[in-house]
Parts: C-alpha cells; structure tokens; sequence
C-alpha cells in the first residue's frame, strides 16, 4: 500500500504548482532552493553561530569494517541548531521537497516509489550504495 502521506503531499504540491509548470521552472527552482538550504546553514553558522563547523583531514582507522567507519568519522558540525535556525532550515528543507515533488509531477514520477527504491538500495548495498 502506498504510503498516503507522501502521495497526498506530491498531490497538494500539484494542485499549487500554478506559475511555474515548465519543467525549466521547476528545474530553476529546484537549484535555487538547494542552494537556500545552503546559505541557511552559512548563516547559521556565520550570522548565528549556534553551530560551528571545524573540518580537517578525515583519518579512516585500518583496523574496522567499512560498515562500523560511520561511528569513527566526525560530521564536522558542533553545537546545536538555535529555534530560529532550525525553522528557518526546515522552512527551506520543505521548500526543496516542494520543488522535488513538482519535478516528479512533471515527470510523472512517483516520490514514494523513488523512496522506496532508494531504501531497498540502502538496505541491500549498505554502506556501497552511495559512491
């Protein structure tokens, strides 16, 4: 059974889609909000500070499965998202879904398909699914 809330947002997405239904549009849109995302965390980093970022060199131990190396490579991020960041991030986030989902009308794809897919992916390559 399809997953009703997934189909029932790529639904409302498609009944709002009313400007930008070329598929360059959506495309156009896509990008920039991906790219909104990414100053959403610039910002909460340069303009905020709630999380701070602190990258250096990853050293990959030799003496652990590949399957266990996610426990021992830091992300990079410290601290927590303010209430104000985190909103602002999840406003964007959704923004982006927005976006991905028209896509997929456009295409006419199915997001909770493309989900499933991807998860069956993870599931049966692990950690080698994404290279």
């Amino acid at each position: 059974m399809k997953d009703l809330f997934c189909d029932g947002f790529q639904d409302a997405v498609e009944g709002c889609l009313v400007r930008h239904r070329s598929i360059i549009d959506v495309l156009t849109k896509l990008s920039e909000s991906s790219s909104r995302v990414n100053r959403a965390v610039a910002k909460a980093v340069t303009s905020c500070g709630c999380v701070s970022i602190e990258a250096r060199k990853q050293v990959y131990p030799d003496d652990i499965a590949l399957a266990e190396m996610a426990k021992h490579i830091p992300t990079h991020v410290c601290g927590v998202l303010c209430d104000q960041c985190r909103e602002t991030l999840e406003n964007e986030l959704g923004r982006n879904l927005f976006y991905l989902a028209a896509l997929c009308n456009l295409l006419d794809l199915n997001l909770y398909d493309a989900l499933i897919k991807e998860n069956e992916r993870l599931h049966s390559l692990g950690v080698y699914s994404i290279t």
